[in-house]
């Protein structure tokens, strides 16, 4: 877990904000992976981190389905289980496919740039270096 991670969940946690992890887990589809696998993952992260949720797509791209991001399926499924008003919600993430899937939902969007030598995202609301700026941005938006 990357430092700072619990210490950023748990202050938005006591800001009663609802913690949803939205993920792409395309190496289910492709054999690479298992579900049951992914599930105890987040079974593991779940008992660690004041998570609310987990939301996955284990499609690959070529699935075409709406739930892999950057597709917002899944943030408009749990918007409508959970009663999100997603114009007052973060979509943070460290690939250009949360930052675009936020857009996509409405949500403000938070880019965590770890230098990743891969596709940028085009925009976001803040470009931060850590969890712990984005939750201090969160916190005070």
């Amino acid at each position: 877990m990357l430092p700072g991670v619990a210490e950023a969940l748990s202050q938005l946690k006591a800001a009663s904000f609802l913690l949803v992890v939205v993920t792409n887990q395309p190496d289910v589809a492709r054999g690479t992976l298992s579900r049951s696998m992914v599930d105890a993952i987040h079974d593991h992260l779940g008992r660690q981190l004041p998570l609310d949720d987990f939301r996955t797509c284990f499609h690959d791209t070529s699935d075409g389905c709406d739930c892999r991001k950057p597709g917002c399926g899944l943030l408009r499924q749990a918007a409508l289980d959970y009663g999100i008003d997603l114009g007052r919600s973060f979509m943070v993430g460290d690939r250009w496919r949360d930052t675009a899937a936020g857009q996509a939902a409405g949500c403000r969007t938070i880019f965590i740039d770890y230098g990743y030598d891969e596709q940028q995202p085009e925009s976001w609301d803040l470009r931060a270096t850590s969890l712990l700026d984005a939750v201090h941005y969160i916190l005070n938006h």
